[in-house]
């Protein structure tokens, strides 16, 4: 199982963290916060994680924008913000993209791809719901993704 989190914003909650243990990678979609968070999810299992536009300072220059991420033989893209994807999902092979920013869970298919947004795990926004995410990697390369709310 692969556990994705995104739009921290400086909190990690302890729910997030039960809701995420026993997970093989965990993704992280942005706007992460504070660099101790990166290192509580590290703890927890392998981390891949990307720069939302809020990470700002010395910790997270080394943070990427965008990441591939292989699993279950096929490929995922991850990114913070899907408004500034720059290519054609489809016709470069991904099978999923990873985003956050919006702080509201989404999956949809689109020309073939999964398009898939955790929600926010940090501090509650407007009327969205706090959850965290999940994909499973199948057989013949099939993702299924899912959303957990956590509070």
């Amino acid at each position: 199982m692969i556990g994705v989190i995104s739009d921290t914003h400086g909190l990690l909650r302890p729910e997030a963290l039960k809701a995420l243990r026993g997970s093989s990678l965990l993704l992280h979609a942005g706007d992460v916060g504070d660099e101790a968070i990166l290192r509580e999810l590290g703890a927890l299992a392998p981390l891949v994680a990307v720069r939302g536009n809020t990470d700002r300072g010395e910790w997270c220059r080394s943070l990427p924008e965008t990441r591939v991420v292989e699993a279950g033989g096929v490929l995922l893209y991850l990114l913070h913000d899907i408004g500034r994807l720059d290519l054609s999902p489809e016709a470069a092979g991904f099978a999923m993209v990873v985003f956050g920013h919006t702080h509201k869970p989404e999956l949809r298919v689109s020309r073939g791809v999964q398009y898939f947004n955790p929600g926010s795990a940090g501090p509650r926004r407007l009327a969205y719901p706090v959850t965290v995410g999940r994909i499973q990697a199948g057989a013949g390369g099939k993702l299924k993704a899912e959303v957990l709310e956590i509070l």
